[in-house]
């Protein structure tokens, strides 16, 4: 096995730790390190991305959850609609900016979503468990924003589900999580991925399956660690963990001529 497909095992197994824990798609993870350490340039690190999402990886982390926080599948449907009718548009509008500003516009992203992860991690938070449940309707709007971003950043779309079904979906961290992962699951990111492979010339098939080998492996670990580590802990770091991924991809971008 060349050492690029190591190297692409190493880089699904450690997003798909991260997907478990947090409830996300793996992207904030997956596309630093192809680009990076793999070198892959950023539109093709977004394709392959999305495209390692087109598979059923994230199974093994949502029966995990749904076990000790029932998913409520009508609202995962609405979340899954949404998702399929924005992220071409995404995709689209991420294959006409040229590849450095991409990349840092990338790490501006980065660099909120870990202040926000920050601040929510050491404010006091939510309980585990609220009265008010999202309407399908809520889903709808929910989805088609997180395709959108999904679209246009290669990220799965989880760190801006998780966050809105947490604040306006009324549901508690673990169920949210659960219910992004689960949205995940069908291939609502065909439509982009088609747009980057058109765009690019095709993508590397082959790395992208053993790719998602170690994303399945790394979601069930991450996903039964969930449980049994301190939520607010476990938030801080991931933020600190995002915020260098951010500062390293504006740093390269930077250099980059």
């Amino acid at each position: 096995m060349s050492p690029l497909w190591i190297g692409g095992g190493g880089a699904g197994l450690a997003a798909g730790v991260f997907a478990g824990l947090f409830g996300l798609g793996g992207g904030l993870v997956l596309i630093p390190f192809l680009a990076l350490a793999l070198g892959l340039g950023q539109h093709e690190a977004q394709g392959v991305t999305l495209a390692v999402m087109l598979l059923p990886i994230g199974l093994p982390a949502v029966l995990a959850y749904h076990r000790s926080h029932p998913i409520r599948w009508r609202l995962v449907a609405a979340l899954v609609a949404g998702f399929v009718v924005s992220v071409p548009l995404g995709a689209q509008a991420a294959n006409a900016i040229p590849d450095r500003p991409l990349r840092l516009f990338f790490a501006a992203f980065l660099a909120v979503a870990a202040l926000r992860q920050w601040r929510v991690s050491s404010g006091g938070g939510a309980p585990e468990r609220r009265r008010r449940e999202a309407s399908a309707l809520h889903g709808l709007w929910m989805g088609g924003l997180a395709g959108l971003l999904s679209g246009l950043l290669g990220i799965g779309g989880g760190i801006v589900m998780v966050p809105l079904l947490t604040a306006v979906g009324g549901q508690g961290q673990h169920e949210a999580q659960g219910t992004s992962l689960a949205t995940m699951l069908p291939p609502i990111g065909l439509p982009g991925v088609l747009v980057y492979a058109r765009a690019q010339g095709g993508l590397p098939w082959g790395l992208m399956g053993v790719v998602a080998l170690g994303f399945a492996a790394g979601g069930l670990l991450g996903a039964r660690a969930a449980g049994r580590v301190d939520g607010r802990r476990l938030g801080r770091l991931f933020a600190v963990l995002v915020l260098l991924v951010a500062v390293g991809l504006a740093w390269d971008a930077a250099r980059a001529r």
